[in-house]
């Protein structure tokens, strides 16, 4: 290590411009407190690239001095430790002269200071230097680079910036810590630097390791998170594959051959349906054919019936003229007999009239009776003479053809049940018209909107009937074992009407309606319904739907009125002779004598007997020939009604059975237009598709997967709501990044064995230069122990020092100590800071352990700053410390106050004494030099 000579400062603190000596062994610098004493020791650690003490800096002296730059600048001595150039300090920094100057500038830079470092050879002045050129200037850790190289360590620097009071520090040191600045000192600095380099290299190694099996770890669970996703991204390209296939492909595929398979299947069956209804027409034409002969036969019963009432006619006429002639003569003679029985009461005027009161009395209720039958008669024949054949149904009564009336002259459309019902089976007529007897005059209104104007008329006229907004169509799907199944509809119906006719089971009988259960009726008009059974039968008179209607009540009206015409004529029969029994009392009672009477028309009575006599073969044979004329009247009449009631049967049967097959038909060709025109619509729909499509095979595989299109339309409605709800990763870049990702991870796991294989190395390194290092460290520490031992012995102090335990690993190195003892005055060993020692006694320590770093066989020389290293001590102590510096090879920089004890400067070489800054000066005066003249 280099030793001082001389130092310039300028412009330093309260320094003007000064240049001291210090080219000694021992520099003691004295002046009273706050002289600058600590402001020299300052401006040497800021030369050295050392930081101030107590918190000052460089920049607060450099602003004391108010000037624009400050130089601080010492020359050092440069000299070989042997024969050899490169023992010289400064060699490694190429400077070779036996002298090197070290200089400092510091500047101002904009409004902060900045220090600029230079050295070469010889004694170079500050006006040289500021001649310099820039290259050559250093900053702060290069300078100490340099200095380091010369032999100022790190460790040294440390005890260099040793505070004022604090030159006991080395004994406050923890043996490891000591252990650590002793090696710092005194080891092999290469091998100190290989082995820190080693360890440095195989922790950056270790952490290059541990950061990239960080980033394998997070490279892994990337890419492990990149494959889900690709997953997922995959899983979704494949449903929106299937799913554009569906709805681009499969489905519209599977629709055009599915709806070309139901057209041709509605073809087949529109032409089967044809063919079905090619016998029907064959069967109709037949009964067409049965129908015209059966109206021959009837056309021919009626000609026989129409002979056989002529015949009857005649023979009646015969008959009644033979007994009317009869009855004359009967007459004539009753009149005789009575005339003689009132012959004989013929004075008795009281008895004729008594016997006039009781003729009347007995002809009184027979013409009562005549009267009403002949006003029922005569209501029958106008009832009759209103069914002409031209009618489809009976008229309405008189109110139901009054609102109707009201209704058609209010523009009202409207229909009635009994208009738009036929009962197509005769066997259920009765059953039928039993049921619709109190629903038959129920009006249904056309348009709904005039359901108020209609009401408000029946509301008028008190229509007793239900008045309905509006109807429903009946249904096609009637159930056959129904009611309504045998009704003909030809217009709309109530719906709660249609459904009741619906309802209501047809059964054979009773037995069969009970064994079934629900809502029936049986053919004789017998309903039975959710609240009991009853018959609700009603006279054919009384039958209101449909032609058939009119023929039944046509049928029953005849035969009332021949009914009436028999119980009227055995009424006159009975009259007549009463009338004449009253006509000869009264005029007895006139005064008309009954035995005058019987005078004057013998010859009358006599000619009627005669004439009677001669008229009863005649009236009998007449009689047989009517009798018989009747029989056959009545057969040929029950004949023409068997075949009227046929022919009309089989005509409505008929009828019934063209509009079915017309319906039929129409049906069938528009089903077969409908699907004439589906397929060719079908046919022009295949054009978007592909060839291979319009083929049944290509789509098989389709079929079996889905079975319909209905079945892919659910599959596609299936992936889309999949494809709506799922969690999916969309974004095609997923599949790049997966693969620059994997091979990422693939670059580092390849990074993550070669880094496993360099820490490997790395650690064999360690432990190689570890060896060397124990092995240097040892060698330290046998050095250091044999230093301490010789500054004690001069110091007249026992030191002992234990060698610390050293194993090749870097915690055993760690914790390693080295523990020194010390032995004053034969009091027993103290350690290092175990506070046994007094004041005097910690400096000694501590200039022991400080001096045993700086003293050096091999290589002598070094300085050492110490501020007040005598503080605390005694005359004899200072005598002591004095003597020890002087024994030793180093360059010692002292401070201390000024005192009346004259043993701190004893060993001195060079004396410099500060004194304070006069109040008002500027500038500090300048600082004494005493020099010790060589002996």
């Amino acid at each position: 290590m280099f030793h001082l000579k001389s130092l310039e400062l300028l412009h330093w603190d309260y320094c003007q411009r000064l240049t001291l000596p210090l080219d000694g062994a021992i520099i003691t610098v004295a002046g009273p407190n706050g002289s600058g004493k600590t402001t020299l020791l300052d401006a040497m650690r800021t030369l050295l690239g050392l930081e101030c003490s107590g918190g000052r800096s460089y920049k607060t002296y450099a602003r004391h001095a108010n000037a624009d730059s400050v130089w601080l600048r010492a020359t050092v001595d440069n000299r070989p430790r042997t024969r050899q150039s490169s023992s010289r300090p400064f060699a490694r920094s190429l400077l070779y002269a036996d002298e090197v100057t070290l200089a400092c500038h510091i500047a101002r830079n904009g409004g902060d200071w900045q220090r600029r470092y230079w050295m070469g050879d010889g004694d170079v002045p500050i006006e040289a230097l500021l001649q310099r050129p820039e290259r050559e200037w250093l900053g702060l850790e290069a300078w100490r680079r340099r200095l380091e190289s010369a032999g100022l360590s790190r460790a040294i620097a440390r005890v260099l910036a040793l505070e004022q009071g604090q030159t006991d520090r080395l004994c406050e040191y923890s043996p490891r810590e000591l252990l650590r600045l002793v090696f710092d000192v005194f080891g092999d600095q290469e091998v100190l630097d290989r082995y820190e380099e080693a360890r440095r290299h195989q922790q950056a190694v270790a952490a290059e390791l541990e950061a990239a099996q960080r980033e394998l770890a997070h490279g892994q669970a990337q890419l492990a998170e990149l494959a889900s996703r690709v997953n997922l991204y995959r899983q979704w390209q494949a449903r929106v594959r299937e799913r554009d296939a569906l709805q681009h492909d499969i489905i519209p595929a599977l629709q055009w051959h599915g709806a070309r398979r139901d057209a041709a299947q509605r073809l087949w069956q529109a032409h089967r349906q044809r063919q079905r209804l090619a016998p029907l027409a064959q069967r109709l034409a037949a009964q067409r054919q049965a129908l015209a002969a059966l109206h021959e036969r009837w056309q021919q019963a009626r000609q026989v019936l129409h002979g056989a009432d002529q015949a009857y006619q005649a023979a009646r006429d015969d008959a009644e003229r033979l007994g009317r002639q009869r009855d004359v003569l009967h007459d004539t003679l009753q009149q005789q007999a009575r005339l003689q029985a009132l012959a004989a009461i013929d004075t008795d005027h009281g008895e004729l009239q008594r016997r006039l009161d009781a003729l009347v009395a007995q002809a009184q209720p027979l013409q009562a009776r005549l009267a009403a039958l002949q006003q029922e008669r005569h209501q029958l024949s106008t009832e009759r003479d209103q069914l002409s054949d031209g009618r489809r149904a009976p008229p309405p009564p008189p109110d139901v053809e009054a609102f109707l009336r009201e209704l058609r002259r209010a523009n009202i459309g409207h229909h009635v049940v009994a208009d738009v019902i036929d009962i197509a089976d005769e066997r259920w007529r009765a059953a039928a018209e039993g049921v619709l007897r109190g629903l038959r005059w129920v009006v249904v209104l056309d348009h709904a909107d005039t359901q108020a104007e209609a009401m408000a008329l029946a509301e008028r006229l008190r229509y007793r009937h239900y008045v309905v907004p509006h109807g429903d169509a009946v249904p096609a799907d009637v159930p056959r074992d129904s009611l309504l199944a045998v009704l003909r509809v030809r217009d709309t119906l109530p719906g709660w009407m249609i459904e009741t006719l619906r309802r209501i089971r047809r059964v054979a009988n009773i037995d069969e309606g009970l064994r079934l259960g629900g809502e029936w009726i049986t053919p004789q008009a017998y309903w039975r319904d959710g609240r009991g059974g009853r018959s609700v039968w009603i006279e054919p008179r009384e039958h209101q739907f449909g032609a058939a209607a009119v023929q039944a009540r046509r049928q029953a009206l005849d035969e009332r009125l021949a009914q009436l015409d028999t119980e009227h004529a055995r009424l006159l029969q009975r009259l007549q002779p009463l009338q004449h029994d009253i006509d000869a009392v009264q005029q007895a009672l006139r005064g008309v004598g009954a035995a005058q009477q019987l005078a004057q028309r013998a010859t009358e009575f006599q000619q009627a007997q005669a004439a009677l006599q001669a008229l009863q073969p005649a009236l009998a044979d007449a009689q047989t020939r009517m009798a018989q004329a009747l029989q056959q009247l009545e057969a040929a009449r029950a004949r023409e009604r068997e075949l009227d009631r046929q022919y009309h049967a089989d005509q409505q049967q008929l009828q019934h059975d063209q509009s079915t097959l017309d319906e039929q038909t129409r049906h069938a060709m528009a089903a077969l237009r409908r699907a004439r025109d589906e397929a060719a619509a079908l046919r022009r729909d295949r054009c978007p598709l592909p060839a291979s499509w319009r083929h049944s095979a290509a789509v098989q595989p389709w079929w079996a997967q889905y079975g319909s299109a209905e079945g892919a339309r659910n599959e596609l409605a299936r992936l889309q709501r999949d494809l709506d709800e799922g969690q999916w990763e969309t974004d095609p870049s997923v599949e790049e990044r997966h693969t620059l990702m994997q091979a990422n991870v693939v670059q580092q796991e390849l990074i993550v064995r070669e880094r496993q294989a360099g820490n490997a190395a790395a650690a064999r390194a360690v432990d190689n230069a570890r060896e060397r290092y124990i092995d240097v460290l040892r060698s330290t520490v046998r050095r250091y122990r044999k230093n301490i031992v010789e500054l004690g012995q001069l110091a007249g102090v026992e030191v002992h020092a234990e060698l610390p335990h050293l194993d090749n690993d870097d915690t055993v190195l760690r914790q390693a100590e080295l523990k020194v003892h010390f032995n004053f005055d034969g009091k027993g060993h103290i350690g290092l800071n175990d506070g046994e020692a007094s004041g005097g006694q910690q400096v000694i320590k501590s200039l022991i352990l400080l001096v045993g770093l700086l003293k050096d066989d091999e290589t002598p020389g070094g300085f050492v700053f110490i501020d007040e290293p005598f503080a605390h001590l005694d005359v004899r102590n200072i005598q002591l410390v004095g003597h020890f510096l002087k024994s030793t090879r180093a360059q010692y920089v002292l401070t201390t106050p000024i005192t009346h004890n004259v043993e701190v400067f004893e060993p001195a070489d060079i004396t410099l004494v500060t004194s304070k800054k006069p109040a008002g000066a500027r500038w500090a005066p300048p600082i004494g030099v005493l020099q010790r003249r060589p002996a």
